[in-house]
């Protein structure tokens, strides 16, 4: 009998054009596919991400699913799959869910940090994984801003042009601006995201961060629902994917959050 499987990932997307799959682009979920076909035998393996990560965009906690009929136990296909992936992606995590779970479904809610080098000089090691910034930056006007993001609003200026989503509201839960060293972390959580919002949202942040723009503007900018006046779209390598929250009940009344 078929069996519906739930991965764990951890990836950096430094080499990769995204999540999703495509045509003659080289991407994660088409390591993961091939990585199943090769562990289990099966072909034209469908697995369902949570999200799609832009190129060079990492994750750390990534969720995905496939059915299949092999008899490998749900628990080691962590083993099975780390065998046939390449040392950017690692499976950590594995185990069986119920069959009508789907992920994209049953997800409530998404946690991503952005990371930015706050120093004069980048340290070349964290190239992949930081936006460097030299100036430094107003990390108590940054949280004033990042608080003017909670609640439920309409975010088309902080979503790409060209975004193809039936709405652009969103609800935002928490969004917290931390320093420690020379580092700074935007954390940001929501019920879900637009294409290139946290991005957006990092941007306009550092616009707040180096006295650019009031932080208040925020509220502004929201309301207008004009992107050429909010902040540029930072780079992709400071953005993880933290957490994926999700939720599933049965019929039969099973139910369990992940978190």
């Amino acid at each position: 009998m078929p069996r519906n499987i739930l991965l764990h990932v951890s990836f950096d997307g430094s080499l990769y054009h995204g999540w999703q799959m495509q045509k003659n682009a080289h991407t994660v979920s088409a390591e993961i596919s091939h990585a199943i076909s090769m562990a289990t035998g099966e072909q034209a393996i469908q697995l369902i991400g949570a999200s799609r990560t832009d190129a060079g965009v990492h994750a750390m906690d990534y969720p995905c699913h496939f059915t299949t009929e092999s008899s490998i136990p749900a628990d080691r296909f962590t083993y099975a799959l780390n065998m046939y992936l390449p040392d950017d992606i690692v499976c950590r995590k594995s185990y069986e869910v119920p069959e009508d779970f789907h992920i994209l479904a049953d997800t409530y809610k998404k946690t991503y940090v952005y990371v930015i080098a706050n120093r004069q000089f980048p340290m070349p090691f964290e190239r992949r994984y930081s936006w460097h910034l030299p100036k430094e930056l107003d990390i108590d006007a940054m949280n004033q801003a990042a608080a003017c993001f909670l609640g439920t609003h309409d975010f088309l200026a902080f979503c790409s042009s060209d975004t193809t989503t039936k709405t652009t509201i969103r609800t935002i839960f928490d969004f917290h601006v931390t320093k420690q060293d020379e580092m700074v972390y935007l954390e940001v959580t929501g019920d879900g995201f637009l294409y290139n919002m946290v991005r957006i949202m990092a941007g306009t942040l550092r616009e707040v961060g180096i006295g650019k723009m009031d932080p208040l503007y925020v509220k502004t900018l929201i309301e207008k629902k004009d992107r050429t006046k909010s902040g540029m779209t930072a780079p992709p390598q400071g953005l993880f994917l933290k957490k994926v929250y999700f939720h599933h009940t049965n019929e039969e009344g099973f139910s369990w959050v992940e978190s």
